[in-house]
Parts: C-alpha cells; structure tokens; sequence
C-alpha cells in the first residue's frame, strides 16, 4: 500500500482545504472523510499496479510480497478494489461532486496500471492526472470552489508526469534526455506556485521558503542522476520527488493564508521519511 506516498496522498487533501477555503476566517481543518477517500484511492491503485505487475515484478523485483508468495495475487486485487471502493464511498459521504472525482481517480488508476503505464507518453499523464484528482479532491471540500480553483491541479499533473517519466529508468538506468525534460518540468512548476502565491495576495515569504527547499530536495538527486543515470540513482530521484509533494502541499497552505494548516501538513514530512525506510516508495 505503500505507507509512505499515502501520507504524500493526505497532504495533497489538506493543500486542497487550503485552497477550498481561502476566503475563510475559519473552516472545520479534519474533514475525515475526504482524508479516508484519499487513503482508499491511493491505497488501492498501488496495490492494483503490484498487482497488474506481478509476473513483471517476480523478474525485476522478486522481494515484492506478490512474487516472494506472501500474497496471492488474486488476494491483492481483492484488496485493491476494496479499497478503492472505500475511497469512493468516502468521497460521497462528503458530497456527490467529492464521489464523482474520486470515481475518476479510481478508474484512472486502474487505466494506468493495466494500459497507461506501458505508455511512455500517456503513462506518465495519466498518472499526472490521477493526482491531480486528488488535490481536486481536497478542493471538493468545498465544491463552489472549484471553478476558481480547479485549474490548480495541472500543476500537480505536470510535476507528477515529470516523476513518472523519471522513474521509467529505475530498473534498467535511464535517458539523460528524460532526465533533463524533468528537470524543466520541475522548473516549471516551482516558477508557477510562486505566481500563483504572489497573486493570491496571502502570505509570499514562507510558501517562497519551503518551496527552495521543495526545489534543493528534488534537484539534488535528479542532478545526481542525470551525471550517472544508473537505476540506483533514479531510484532516490524518484523518492525524493514523490516525498517531497508534502513540501509542495505544505507551501500551498501557507500560500493560500492558513499556515497553521501548512505546519501540520509539513509535520507528515518526517513521517512519510520515517516510513519510506521500511516500505517501499517506487
């Protein structure tokens, strides 16, 4: 399920409260089951991707538990739908706008992992796009505001498609060029958030601070890789980007005029490391 990139999941929600609720004084800061929708989603496509990649898996990673025989891999299906199926029932506790994405991001999930990820085109937009589902899922929270706001998530669809085209060399080494294309995706997307944080006219110094660190946590090791793109390398470039979406959605909260949901959302930080230590991340 990896324990890591879902903490990663749950700050993509709290950005969206963040995002949902600008104009705000106060708002109820623990919505749960829009926290529980993402757990689910997320849960759930990961499991289904070992799942779809079992044989794949038992050639380049036989230490994964479906192919060391630790779970069957009809049993992780069985997992993997149920937890999307929690995930989408969360959502539409919340209302039927939350539901309807979270049913997107379900069957985009299950897209990528059967056809999208053999794409080295599509594959990594489809990934892009079924995260930026779910930062459109946090902004659901409050659905009037995703007229204004919507247009947000292309950023984490553009970051997330640069992550993914990066990974596809995790195993076998990768392309320099694909290395350096994510590199100016990766440009990109900082150069965005901090437009989009200096028009918000809310708080510029401390979404510009963490989003230098968000940029020195994942250049330095896609710098790495692009000087030795052996799978190692790629590897860690991968964690890093994937970890550092909490600094990303952190930097988001504090744009968006509500730090202490920022600092909250940057404490999962040390978690998502702690957990990445045990589990894996890619």
């Amino acid at each position: 399920m990896r324990p890591a990139n879902i903490v990663t999941a749950i700050a993509d929600v709290l950005a969206g409260y963040a995002i949902a609720f600008s104009h705000f004084r106060e708002f109820d800061i623990v919505n749960w089951t829009l926290i529980l929708a993402t757990v689910g989603l997320y849960g759930g496509g990961v499991v289904l991707n070992d799942a779809f990649d079992a044989k794949l898996d038992a050639v380049e990673r036989p230490e994964r538990p479906i192919p060391s025989g630790e779970i069957s891999v009809k049993n992780a299906k069985g997992l993997g739908f149920l937890l999307l199926v929690m995930g989408c029932s969360a959502a539409f506790y919340n209302h039927i706008i939350s539901g309807l994405i979270a049913i997107s991001i379900a069957i985009l999930a299950v897209i990528y992992n059967a056809y999208g990820k053999n794409n080295s085109f599509i594959g990594p937009i489809n990934m892009g796009l079924c995260r930026g589902g779910n930062l459109l899922l946090g902004i659901s929270a409050n659905p009037e505001t995703i007229s204004n706001w919507g247009y947000l998530a292309i950023i984490s669809i553009i970051y997330i498609a640069a992550i993914t085209m990066v990974s596809r060399g995790e195993v076998n080494g990768g392309n320099s060029k694909i290395l350096y294309t994510a590199g100016l995706l990766y440009l990109f997307v900082i150069f965005a958030q901090v437009y989009v944080a200096y028009n918000t006219a809310h708080e510029l110094f401390a979404p510009l601070i963490l989003l230098f660190i968000f940029g020195f946590f994942i250049f330095k090791p896609l710098i790495k890789a692009i000087n030795d793109p052996v799978g190692p390398n790629i590897g860690k470039a991968v964690k890093a980007g994937v970890i550092a979406l909490i600094l990303m959605d952190a930097a988001w909260c504090m744009a968006f005029g509500y730090t202490t949901l920022g600092l909250i959302t940057l404490c999962l930080m040390p978690v998502s490391v702690f957990l990445s230590k045990y589990f894996a991340v890619t």
